[in-house]
């Protein structure tokens, strides 16, 4: 079967490889479509903090039931998008219901290698059905996964003003499930293009990350700033930045990842009396959330994918598709 490998940063390949076979419990999945993302970009050009090269690259995946091993209950040729946390199930965090932030987490295309490839064998319980949706929208279920649990880690109450950094993927997501949730929403970038795509396309206002951001901001929101401030910049320039956005009483949550220490000055957090909030990936509710968001057509995702590609093209598309993120929300690659 054919697989796309990152050997080493900015060195990606196609490559040949034994088609896999599902043992007891596990379930072979033909994948038909994968969604590029952040993380993907990040491996390709060696910025990601939990990697090891060679890898097999993709976690937002869309395919069918290609095969079942013993034990399983699902049917072939399901559709089915694929959870791609794969949790131990005995650490502390998944004793505590949060397989998301499993202390031996593998997660597919970081830990271990993903569903860039024909066939992928996983566990039964990462299978997550996705009948009734198209089998591009079954590849954009996990990046919208994301923003939701972000926007589920929110507090429960107060929250009336919500502001974003960063509207790329992740951002727009959460964007999305908090404006579902009630919030009025804003979004801020330093890539104008962005901004723009996500008003035109997507009925949300924007406001870019110049030197002019605090007073504009302020401006807007009587000096009072956002109850919940979500990050998903993955810079800690903009991560520092965000404490300052976030207003007297309210809550900080950081669903970007990046290298290195993030500070902030005491004072500045303390006079808040803030709630900072960490949010890896996802759980399967969330999941659930997103597809029943699809479904109910809360979530249009004809208006998210911006670009397609075939896969055996992405050893030379992909440095494209990174050069033009002003452009790229969501790329989707074709099996």
């Amino acid at each position: 079967m054919r697989a796309i490998v990152c050997h080493e940063p900015f060195q990606l390949g196609l490559a040949i490889r034994e088609e896999p076979v599902a043992g007891p419990g596990e379930v072979l999945i033909r994948i038909r479509r994968v969604g590029l993302c952040g993380t993907d970009y990040h491996i390709f050009s060696g910025k990601h903090p939990f990697l090891s090269y060679p890898r097999v690259i993709g976690h937002e995946l869309g395919g069918e039931v290609a095969a079942l091993g013993a034990g399983t209950s699902l049917r072939i040729g399901q559709l089915v998008t694929i959870n791609p946390y794969l949790a131990c199930g005995t650490c502390i965090a998944c004793r505590k219901a949060k397989p998301n932030a499993c202390v031996n987490i593998k997660v597919l295309g970081v830990h271990v290698d993903g569903g860039m490839c024909d066939m992928l064998v996983v566990p039964e319980s990462a299978v997550m059905d996705a009948d009734g949706l198209t089998v591009d929208q079954a590849a954009m279920v996990e990046f919208l996964a994301v923003g939701a649990h972000a926007v589920a880690r929110a507090p429960a109450a107060g929250v009336e003003r919500m502001l974003v950094v960063g509207a790329g993927p992740i951002g727009i997501a959460t964007a999305l499930f908090g404006r579902l949730r009630g919030f009025e929403v804003t979004l801020v970038d330093r890539r104008q293009a962005r901004l723009d795509f996500a008003r035109d396309r997507l009925g949300f206002d924007g406001v870019p990350a110049d030197d002019q951001l605090e007073g504009v901001l302020g401006q807007q929101t009587r000096g009072e700033m956002f109850d919940l401030v979500v990050d998903a910049t993955g810079s800690l320039p903009a991560m520092r930045r965000s404490l300052g956005l976030t207003g007297h009483g309210g809550a900080l949550v950081l669903v970007g990842v990046a290298l290195g220490d993030l500070a902030f000055e005491d004072s500045e957090f303390h006079k808040r009396e803030a709630t900072l909030i960490a949010s890896r990936n996802a759980l399967s509710s969330d999941f659930e959330r997103v597809i029943a968001a699809i479904k109910s057509g809360d979530v249009l995702t004809d208006r998210l994918q911006t670009q397609a590609v075939d896969a055996a093209d992405l050893p030379t598309r992909l440095p494209d598709l990174i050069g033009q993120a002003d452009s790229v929300l969501k790329a989707i690659a074709s099996f």
